[in-house]
């Protein structure tokens, strides 16, 4: 089985001689660290060895590689700041037989696949033999003894950035908690960070009553903004307040960091929580963000409408545009699902519109065996081919250039080129998926994930966020995982069964061997004569 996999001049660390590349790949998506320049080359291993400055050589080196990784994944507590903060019995007390708490030194591993070669498929490996190395993170979960007193404490939560399905889940378990611990004083922060400084916009009193049934909607109950105030200003402003709670993406989460480091000297009792809030699916260590599940089950009502319009039509085609600005997870995800797409584009694999191996070189061929077909492309895909304006959104994004109407555009100006007729038909559901309520799946990983952002906070953690790992729950220190986007790896599997099922050859002609079966038909040499 031969599949479409992405150039070898895409995964070389920009630090080594690269093969010459296409035209098109002038605008490559840009490593977000040094350990992720390398992360898909085949001899990664020596790479992401020299990224992190381990010395092969040495014979303890593994000794020292996994003592660095403990100090990196080393969370910050109360007792770093106050050494002498009382801990007392736990006011978290459920009616049960089996024990209720969590011990501090509960780990949860971090990588569970031991790869033996650097050529397996999606393999890391630190060094060319592919050591195995046991990286471990704190479970998440409540303690026994907690470090604030119920009735002392003021909680305040904060929704950042966009809409996500399942924030208003997140907020209602982040009360409920709360109040099991016997907290009273709970408030929410109106429109983001903005909320801290506009004296116009209220606290928002929160209690179990007040969000009892606010999980059956989508949207966020204290709304969301991007932006706001300087980290001064927002610590200036938390009068009283000792735990936070902040729901957002990695900027959200790189001012909740600075909110906790400014914390820290100030020498304040406060307890800085984040949880991850991606639609996209982009945070680092994480097998998924809130919002993420729902996400690919409404993408998949678009890529069906898309489906039947382009079935439906004389040579008809379908194109929706899903979210994903680095990575491309959704658009994947949901084609997988689907089994209705034809072409995949996501951010991670470069590709080429024009050309004996472009994108609409084979719309055509679809066309001449199929009669129709279906294209789904991430936000972020093909940016290279768009006017790159530099506008920047209030989070500091780059704002994006629209991809799902340029090749809507370039496919109609293509076929009629060519003299074929051609239905295009475009959908954009993106604002659509962001704004319905959490499914089932969502649903439960917001219950959990809303528990234990209290629990973390209660414990006497700060500076850290609550995801889930391997199936398992876990706190990560904040700058763990913001260092970069997680993004699709073209060589994982997920990435192979989504090409399985498309179908779609390589539009970067840089593997001829890979689709021989679809080359070697008649209609497709009878295409590659068309100009």
């Amino acid at each position: 089985m031969c599949l479409s996999l992405r150039p070898p001049c895409a995964y070389l660390p920009r630090t080594l001689p690269r093969p010459v590349c296409p035209a098109w790949f002038f605008d490559p998506p840009k490593p977000r660290s040094p350990a992720n320049s390398v992360r898909f080359h085949r001899v990664a291993a020596v790479a992401a060895a020299r990224a992190t400055a381990i010395d092969l050589s040495d014979p303890e080196w593994k000794l020292k590689y996994q003592r660095d990784f403990e100090e990196r994944f080393n969370i910050p507590h109360i007792t770093d700041a106050f050494p002498d903060a009382e801990a007392i019995p736990s006011t978290f007390c459920l009616k049960m037989r089996s024990p209720t708490y969590i011990n501090n030194k509960d780990r949860v591993l971090l990588k569970v696949i031991n790869y033996s070669s650097p050529a397996s498929a999606g393999a890391v490996c630190i060094d060319p033999d592919c050591t195995w190395i046991e990286q471990w993170v704190q479970r998440a979960g409540p303690r026994e003894n907690i470090y604030f007193r119920p009735e002392d404490v003021k909680a305040a939560i904060v929704t950042c950035g966009g809409l996500c399905p399942g924030l208003n889940d997140v907020i209602r378990l982040i009360v409920i908690t709360l109040e099991i611990y016997g907290v009273k004083n709970i408030v929410g922060i109106p429109f983001g960070y903005r909320g801290f400084s506009d004296k116009n916009l209220p606290e928002i009193p929160l209690s179990r009553k007040v969000v009892q049934n606010i999980h059956l909607s989508g949207g966020s109950l204290l709304g969301v903004s991007r932006g706001g105030p300087t980290v001064t200003e927002i610590v200036d402003s938390m009068e009283r307040i000792n735990m936070l709670f902040v729901l957002g993406g990695n900027g959200t989460h790189a001012g909740a960091n600075a909110i906790h480091n400014e914390c820290v000297k100030r020498r304040m009792k406060v307890a800085v929580v984040g949880v991850p809030k991606t639609i996209d699916n982009d945070i680092l260590h994480m097998d998924k963000t809130f919002g993420f599940d729902t996400a690919v089950e409404e993408a998949q009502r678009a890529i069906n409408s898309a489906y039947i319009e382009a079935h439906s039509a004389y040579h008809g085609i379908g194109v929706v545009k899903l979210m994903g600005r680095s990575s491309g997870f959704i658009a994947m995800q949901a084609s997988l699902a689907s089994g209705q797409v034809d072409i995949c584009l996501i951010p991670e694999v470069p590709f080429n519109f024009h050309g004996p191996d472009g994108v609409l070189k084979h719309l055509n061929y679809l066309i001449e065996t199929k009669g129709s077909a279906v294209v789904c492309v991430a936000e972020g895909a093909g940016q290279s081919f768009l006017e790159n304006t530099n506008a920047k959104d209030a989070s500091g994004n780059k704002v994006l250039g629209d991809i799902g109407v340029h090749i809507q555009q370039e496919t109609k100006k293509y076929f009629k080129e060519i003299g074929v007729a051609a239905d295009v038909k475009y959908i954009d559901p993106t604002y659509m998926i962001r704004a319905v309520r959490a499914n089932a799946s969502d649903g439960i990983l917001c219950t959990v994930l809303g528990q234990n952002a209290v629990h973390g906070a209660f414990a006497g953690y700060s500076g850290i966020t609550v995801g889930i790992i391997n199936n398992h729950y876990a706190y990560l220190p904040i700058p763990e995982v913001i260092a970069y986007d997680k993004s699709v790896d073209p060589n994982s599997r997920m990435w192979h069964r989504c090409l399985t099922s498309t179908g779609q050859p390589d539009f970067c002609n840089f593997y001829p061997h890979f689709s021989q079966s679809i080359k070697s038909s008649t209609k497709y040499k009878k295409n590659q004569k068309i100009s």
